[in-house]
């Protein structure tokens, strides 16, 4: 994966919070102590009902969200070097995934297509879904349209869930963003409803959620390459088959029995919420191969 060192990396998408929610580093993890191995059960147990996903914590009116200051995180990603950073490549990610979006939901949907802000955020935040903090991961929520990430995630991912590659970063970014669209085209309206009218059925229905945002991630990644700044520049000058591996491999380190089995605990279906290792593969396989999000119907009878 290669990013366009010309692109223009547009930082009014992002809400940097991460000055008004602590210290840097896990702090803001629910745990009690115990040091770096409490963290790291805490998390992988966390992991299964909460990461990549889309979350209503506490139902929050979605009137309730911070606002940051973007003015470091500006003039961090307009020196020469900007892509060395990391909230700057991240920044560059969201403006490529929105960018395909602006595109893409007219010509699939005929919807227009509705910018969400990424808010970057350190230990703790309030949002329009209630208030999270670090041990929520990433998450979309429909009440305030953003995507919310402490980035000290990626480190997590890498050291303690074995998917160190640098394209797991998109990939989840872009799974939010999957979300994101089910909000605009009443996917994720609709999903709630049936899990209300039909309670038994309510986990099999977020599984077909996440794995369709798995799926969209995949369409995304697909057109990443043909996606452009502001000013018309290319983002990303390549994504090579290693890249699109990686992104599978991050997909089969997040599957609900995965991570059952990394917390210790035994494998149950009646359980899952986003779905298994292979599924998540699959999915996101399936959008890549297909770059259509049409191909991305998770809820038709039989799709999982």
């Amino acid at each position: 994966m290669e990013l366009n060192d010309d692109a223009n990396i547009d930082t009014s998408q992002i809400d940097d919070e991460r000055g008004s929610g602590g210290g840097g580093g896990f702090g803001g993890l629910p745990i009690g102590g115990g040091g770096l191995t409490g963290i790291i059960i805490t998390v992988v147990i966390a992991l299964v009902g909460g990461y990549f996903g889309i979350n209503q914590l506490g139902g929050g009116s979605g009137d309730s969200t911070q606002s940051g200051d973007n003015t470091t995180l500006s003039q961090e990603c307009s020196q020469s070097d900007a892509l060395k950073q990391l909230d700057c490549r991240n920044v560059l990610y969201v403006n490529s995934i929105q960018a395909y979006w602006t595109d893409e939901l007219p010509q699939s949907f005929g919807d227009k297509y509705k910018p969400a802000k990424t808010v970057f955020f350190s230990n703790a935040v309030r949002t329009g879904c209630g208030n999270a903090d670090s041990g929520t991961g990433p998450f979309y929520c429909p009440s305030d349209d953003r995507v919310y990430i402490d980035l000290t995630f990626y480190k997590l991912l890498a050291d303690q869930l074995g998917a160190p590659g640098e394209f797991a970063q998109p990939y989840v970014l872009a799974h939010e963003y999957g979300h994101h669209i089910q909000d605009l085209v009443g996917t994720e309206a609709k999903m709630r409803r049936d899990q209300e009218r039909n309670p038994s059925q309510a986990n099999k229905l977020s599984v077909k959620l996440e794995l369709q945002a798995d799926c969209y991630a995949g369409v995304w990644a697909k057109g990443a390459t043909g996606t452009t700044d502001s000013s018309g520049k290319k983002i990303f000058k390549s994504i090579t088959a290693q890249d699109i591996q990686e992104g599978l491999d991050t997909a089969a380190k997040i599957g609900d029995d995965t991570l059952q089995q990394r917390s210790g605990g035994t494998i149950n279906p009646a359980e899952f919420t986003h779905g298994t290792s292979a599924q998540r593969q699959q999915w996101f396989a399936n959008g890549y191969k297909s770059g259509n999000p049409k191909a991305c119907d998770t809820f038709a009878t039989g799709a999982v």
